[in-house]
C-alpha cells in the first residue's frame, strides 16, 4: 500500500474493513469508492485484523462466488441493495 491509501480517516477505514467482510460487495465496489485495488485491500486487512481473523477474511473471500465481479451471476449489476441510501453514508432506508 503506497501512503496515499494510508491516509484514511478511522471511519474510512472502518468503512473499507466493513466492506471487505460484506459477501456481496465487490473489490469493484471498494476500487469505485475508494481507489483501493484487490491487492491494497487485502493488505490493509492484514494490516488491520488480528492475523487469525485475516486468514478466516481471506479463506472467506476465496471460496466467494459474489466478491469478485467476474464470478457473480450477471443478474446482480450493483454495488449496493436497492433499499440502501447512497454508497458514501451506508444507512438503511426505514421501510414502512
Amino acid at each position: 500500500m503506497n501512503t496515499k491509501q494510508s491516509n484514511f480517516s478511522l471511519l474510512e477505514l472502518d468503512r473499507i474493513i466493513e466492506m471487505a467482510w460484506e459477501d456481496r460487495t465487490t473489490f469493484d465496489a471498494i476500487k469505485f469508492q475508494f481507489n483501493l485495488s484487490e491487492a491494497d485491500v487485502k493488505a490493509l486487512m492484514k494490516k488491520e485484523l488480528k492475523f487469525s481473523s485475516y486468514k478466516l477474511w481471506r479463506r472467506r473471500v476465496e471460496n466467494s462466488k459474489t466478491k469478485h465481479a467476474a464470478k457473480r451471476p450477471s443478474e446482480i449489476d450493483r454495488f449496493k441493495c436497492s433499499r440502501q441510501r447512497g454508497i458514501s453514508n451506508n444507512k438503511i432506508s426505514k421501510r414502512r
